[in-house]
């Protein structure tokens, strides 16, 4: 059955492109964005040259302008799909204003009469309140390079993540470019310029496209209209930077420095004509703090990266057009060290200089692991008009990550503490995404429709090597029945299952040997969907279906509905909301082959912390969400959009992580409960002035059992049955604050942002009992708390120290650990908040992140000198400037433990021409 209808649906998609590539009638758009062009003549229909036509959207902050040619035509080409306020002024001519709304790649054609100066006919040429909203179902934000060029950002390794987080509701904040949207760990997916990436782009994944080649974002956190599949929690649509119309070259040269030696170079380049345009850049970074490590102080954290992306487009007829990005992205980083890794564990417990022997006499040394990913993609499209209402698309892309993960030089050097990391591991994975897209735009009257279908093929290749470096490890393992896996006294295997690791555990005498894993497989995916936006009075609808066909380890089809409604209240500037989505839920990509057979290999399963040995295969998951909103402007300077969700998922999927790696693995939960809601709050700009607020509150409850996957699991799971808990994604409520002046356009501008966050779900912390059960007595018989993980492991000193326990007025430091048992009357943290005393639950009351507030601050100068054609720009950035000791995280089974930027400086100059 599923055969035969594979073959339907490879049928379906072969005819379809077939179709379309017989039709005959180009588009200047690609992707997300879409084309205005017109003609502006007098009142006796003489055309007007010289006449000046600008766009502006007052929320994203978009603004263009441009001249009308010698026969009255002007165009503006790569525009967001927004509304817009159009204005065309000209010499001894009254302004004339327009509003106009592209949505598709079919271009927005309109006719400017303009009237003769002194005409009593009075028009307002600023946007009005109802230029601030828009009359659409589904919830999204739109941001331009105006707002993020000046937007202080956190982190330059992930500055297109961190990006999302500040300007974008419904964001929880976590470490190395890692963003939970709305409620979930990944499940988020780019397209730029119409080219989906669903894979993850934190930055121990995959390398992320380059922030300077973003021309405009817009993110979509309502219910995603069909053409969206797959990760689908947070869509990020990018428009990148294109040189088309750009007939005199235009470019900057910049360059930075600042705390931890971060330095950076960059420069790009637009140039083009009417018909072409070529858009490249090209950057370097190097810092001695390249991630967010696991102590506030910074230890082996340098990293670099190098950048290019190269856009062109081509008009080659009046009906054609060709579309082409190609980008190229090297990063090379260190794994931050703890003070544990920092100063080895000895493997035999003796301590000499430099932190002990390994089992040959030689000096082990601090941890050492690195990593290196190389990522580079291309992307052509072709563009077809084959009527004034109708747009013909088809693209191809390929991109490819290859990331490698080097272990320690001497292996001995990795091990950890007991509950981090006991295993010398490597890994080269590559993930190659390869595919073809085509859709058909249609407008006509009310109706706004698109056809489309997506084809991707994802290659998997996975090789791991793996080796046991704690001495310890063997001994406690017992087979089935109970029985030790070798004799502990005569290093002597003992025949019973377990004996498959013996091989593998380089502390015997003689040593071991690595196991490899070499894993591959073939993921194939193929999407149809169709979509109608009508516009009928104050009404609008979103009507949707989509079908996608998954075929991976395992196979599953999904019909997919969705729905949205809007209506526009025009005389209070009111837009009402709802809407729904049926999702599809595929599995990670990252280390899929590993996680879903590991369990059911004799060497893996004990070192992967599997929990059930058959527990493997990951089967995708549906969701079904409902969203309520509404958009709200008040006057013309300030408009508010919120929106509640709610979201249930049957397989939810997140991550795991083995040991203080970033070797992670994707698991599946039986199912998740999401509530929450987010909002955004933006003043456009008022002499100068604008801000932007966002916030959320979301609710991620995950239900056991733990049914796909391999890795450790929150302790809870170990309970079975379908008991539910916080997962590290749920926060109570966050809110980021950006506030911009310049007193005059020309003049030097100010940034101030204000990031609040309550706190994530903590990971394995000591709490006073309740779930956790780590309440015990001291030595006099007094309640006490027991200093262990939620798996009954002792803490180290340094853990202690970095999650801010304290012991009475004993706070613990990287190397003397706090009394254990600690009396339950002098027990707490400084960075985790613990709950009451036999209050904790896994899903009611769990141990978070301590909440906090941190601030940044930008201060620049466009154009110091006052040049015209050059122009010289200065601006200083100050990261967290109260230099905030906060964590992200602790000891999450999901990401480790990682802690904030401390206060950083950073200045940079550049030259613009």
């Amino acid at each position: 059955m599923l055969a035969s209808y594979e073959k339907s649906l490879y049928a379906a998609f072969i005819v379809f492109f077939c179709l379309a590539l017989g039709f005959h009638a180009s588009a200047q758009s690609v992707g997300n964005s879409g084309s205005i062009n017109g003609t502006v003549v007098d009142p006796t229909g003489a055309v007007v040259a010289k006449a000046t036509v600008e766009i502006h959207n007052p929320v994203s902050g978009f603004d263009r302008s441009t001249t009308t040619d010698a026969s009255g035509k002007f165009e503006f080409t790569n525009i967001p799909f927004n509304p817009y306020h159009l204005v065309v002024t000209a010499e001894g001519f009254a302004a004339t204003v327009q509003d106009v709304e592209p949505r598709s790649a079919v271009p927005v054609s309109v006719s400017i009469k303009l009237k003769v100066s002194g005409s009593t006919t009075q028009v307002t040429v600023e946007a009005e309140g109802g230029d601030l909203i828009e009359n659409d179902p589904t919830f999204h934000t739109d941001v331009d390079k105006n707002l993020f060029d000046k937007l202080p950002l956190e982190s330059q390794s992930s500055s297109l993540s961190n990006l999302v987080t500040l300007a974008t509701p419904g964001i929880s904040a976590d470490s190395n470019g890692l963003f939970h949207g709305l409620g979930e760990h990944a499940e988020a997916s780019f397209s730029v310029d119409g080219q989906p990436i669903t894979d993850q782009q934190s930055k121990i994944f995959s390398n992320q496209i380059p922030l300077d080649s973003i021309q405009s974002m817009e993110v979509i956190a309502g219910a995603p209209p069909a053409e969206y599949g797959d990760k689908t929690s947070v869509v990020i649509n990018v428009t990148t930077r294109s040189g088309q119309g750009v007939t005199t070259p235009h470019g900057s040269v910049t360059t930075s420095y600042g705390s931890f030696g971060t330095s950076t170079a960059a420069a790009d380049l637009s140039y083009g004509g009417q018909k072409w345009g070529n858009f490249i850049s090209a950057s370097g970074l190097n810092s001695g703090r390249f991630l967010d490590p696991p102590e506030f102080v910074v230890l082996h954290d340098k990293g670099n990266e190098e950048n290019v992306f190269d856009r062109v487009d081509y008009q080659i007829s009046s009906a054609d057009s060709i579309h082409l990005n190609f980008a190229y992205t090297r990063s090379w980083f260190q794994t931050p060290n703890t003070f544990d890794s920092q100063n080895a564990t000895p493997w035999n417990g003796v301590v000499v200089a430099n932190g002990g022997l390994d089992p040959n006499g030689n000096v082990v040394g601090p941890a050492d692991q690195r990593s290196q990913i190389k990522t580079f993609n291309i992307a052509p499209s072709w563009t077809r008009l084959l009527s004034s209402t109708a747009v013909f698309t088809l693209g191809a892309f390929v991109r490819r990550d290859q990331f490698n993960y080097y272990p320690s030089g001497n292996p001995f050097a990795d091990l950890g503490p007991i509950n981090l990391q006991r295993e010398s591991i490597g890994q080269n994975r590559k993930l190659t995404n390869a595919g073809l897209r085509s859709d058909l735009s249609y407008v006509k009257g009310i109706h706004n429709i698109k056809v489309g279908a997506v084809y991707e093929q994802t290659f998997l290749d996975e090789q791991d090597r793996l080796g046991i470096v704690d001495p310890t490890f063997l001994p406690s393992l017992t087979d089935a029945n109970g029985a030790p896996c070798y004799n502990t006294t005569t290093h002597q295997a003992i025949d019973s299952p377990c004996t498959d690791l013996f091989p593998y555990d380089l502390t015997q005498p003689g040593g071991g040997s690595l196991y490899t894993f070499n894993g591959h497989t073939d993921v194939k995916e193929l999407s149809l969907y169709v979509r109608d936006n009508i516009t009928k009075g104050n009404w609008s609808l979103n009507v949707g279906l989509r079908g996608d066909f998954y075929n991976g380890l395992v196979t599953h089809k999904e019909i997919e509905p969705r729905l949205g409604v809007a209506y526009n209240i025009k005389k209070t500037n009111t837009v009402l909301r709802v809407s729904y989505a049926r999702l599809l839920e595929t599995p990670f990509n990252e280390n899929l082959v590993l996680s879903s057979t590991g369990c059911a290999n004799a060497v893996l399963n004990p070192l992967l912390g599997c929990t059930v040995p058959g527990v493997t295969p990951f089967n995708p998951g549906f969701r079904n969400e409902f969203h309520a909103g509404i958009q709200q402007a008040f006057g013309r300077y300030l408009v508010f959009s919120g929106e509640y969700i709610w979201k249930y998922t049957h397989n939810g999927y997140d991550f795991s992580i083995l040991g203080n790696t970033p070797i992670t693995f994707p698991v599946e939960w039986e199912r998740a409960k999401i509530p929450g809601y987010a909002g955004r709050v933006s003043v456009p700009n008022f002499h100068g002035f604008s801000a932007l607020a966002v916030f959320s509150s979301v609710a991620a409850r995950f239900f056991t059992p733990q049914i796909g996957g391999a890795g450790a699991v929150p302790s809870v799971a170990l309970a079975g049955g379908s008991t539910p808990f916080r997962i590290d994604h749920d926060e109570k409520f966050n809110l980021t604050t950006h506030l911009q002046y310049q007193p005059w356009k020309t003049g030097p501008w100010f940034g101030f942002n204000w990031r609040y966050d309550s706190g994530l779900v903590a990971g394995q912390t000591p709490c006073f009992g309740g779930n956790c059960a780590q309440t015990t007595v001291d030595s006099t018989g007094a309640p006490a708390v027991a200093l262990t993980d939620s798996f009954g492991v002792p803490l180290t000193a340094d853990q202690e120290f970095e999650s801010g326990l304290f012991c009475g007025s004993q706070h613990a430091t990287p190397t003397v650990a706090l009394p254990n048992p600690c009396p339950l009357s002098q027990y707490g943290s400084t960075l985790l908040n613990v709950p009451k005393p036999n209050t904790e639950d896994d899903d009611k009351n769990p141990p978070r992140i301590a909440a906090r507030s941190l601030f940044d601050v930008s201060v620049g100068h466009d154009n110091i000198f006052r040049g015209d054609k050059y122009k010289v720009s200065l601006q200083l950035t100050a990261i967290n400037i109260t230099n905030k000791y906060a964590l992200y995280n602790f000891l999450s089974t999901f990401s480790g433990t990682h802690y904030v930027t401390p206060r950083a400086l950073t200045a940079e100059i550049g030259f613009h021409f």
